[in-house]
């Protein structure tokens, strides 16, 4: 998909001065940032660790365990100590929304419905002090590896891991709560540079992922209890695989959306386009992403 094509699509979801500020978006680069694994160590002494090399960062007022590295990449904070002994997770700000939105307990029963590499999934046990019940599936092996390293670098208890397809979980199963950061076309994390897309696959995964997040929706909703709440997400800015998306399952099942309230996450680049969900403008600090949360009525 070329430039004038990606357009072309967006302008069924968006006027032309948005369409230009998501393009510049994404012609920039982001900013590494950062998690902090407070099962292992506390903003503080990363705080201090980043100081002691020079690294200077800011923090992000919405969450108190997150920070933006101002002048370093993701190669150098690699080697750092805190990196390798499991201190700092590296992790997309928007990446980090879904947990924040869905609002883990202690004691709940939660499931991660496309898990690896375990970023959500180790950040839901950090949310939760290790005290929920966490089933994290992925059906890929390399990638389900990854996750079972990620889970124990963090040290995160309590984790179930199943490799397996989530659209085919034993409808025994049930759930409190249920994250769906579904796959996608990624169109919201895509490279523009020189007025070319850096994603030659993209047009095919548009045209192939909604059949897939449709197949995961419906598995979360048998699995989840009556009354129970469950996040769904994309770093997608493409309406089929969102909003869209939503007001077809709608017709399937009995489900209300919870309001998401905005007070609690400031500075957030929303794209207001009165649909259902929230719907991130990519830019320097944020991936392109789409959120919403329901609860389950019938």
């Amino acid at each position: 998909m070329n430039l004038e094509d990606f357009k072309k699509l967006l302008s069924s979801e968006y006027d032309n001065k948005e369409i230009d500020k998501i393009i510049l978006g994404l012609s920039k680069k982001r900013y590494v940032t950062l998690r902090v694994n407070t099962l292992k160590s506390n903003m503080e002494e990363v705080k201090n660790a980043l100081d002691e090399v020079g690294i200077e960062y800011q923090v992000v007022n919405w969450y108190k365990n997150a920070l933006i590295i101002k002048n370093s990449d993701e190669k150098n904070i690699e080697t750092l100590k805190i990196y390798e002994d499991g201190e700092i997770y590296l992790q997309s700000l928007s990446s980090m929304l879904p947990v924040l939105i869905l609002d883990p307990k202690e004691g709940e029963n939660i499931l991660d419905m496309t898990a690896a590499p375990g970023s959500k999934t180790t950040q839901i046990a950090i949310q939760t002090n290790n005290k929920a019940i966490i089933t994290a599936v992925e059906k890929n092996k390399i990638r389900c590896d990854r996750l079972i390293y990620n889970i124990k670098k963090m040290g995160a208890k309590k984790i179930n891991v199943l490799r397996e397809d989530a659209r085919w979980l034993d409808e025994q199963f049930s759930f409190d709560k249920i994250l769906l950061d579904a796959p996608c076309s990624g169109s919201g994390t895509i490279y523009i540079n020189d007025d070319k897309i850096q994603d030659e696959g993209l047009e095919e995964l548009i045209l192939r992922m909604p059949k897939v997040q449709e197949q995961l929706f419906r598995k979360a909703m048998q699995l989840l209890k009556l009354g129970g709440e469950m996040v769904y997400s994309t770093c997608s800015i493409i309406g089929e695989e969102n909003y869209k998306l939503i007001n077809k399952m709608q017709e399937e099942f009995k489900f209300e959306i919870v309001n998401i309230d905005l007070k609690q996450f400031e500075d957030l680049p929303i794209i207001n386009n009165g649909k259902p969900g929230i719907t991130l403008r990519p830019n320097e600090y944020f991936e392109g992403f789409y959120v919403i949360k329901i609860r389950k009525i019938k």
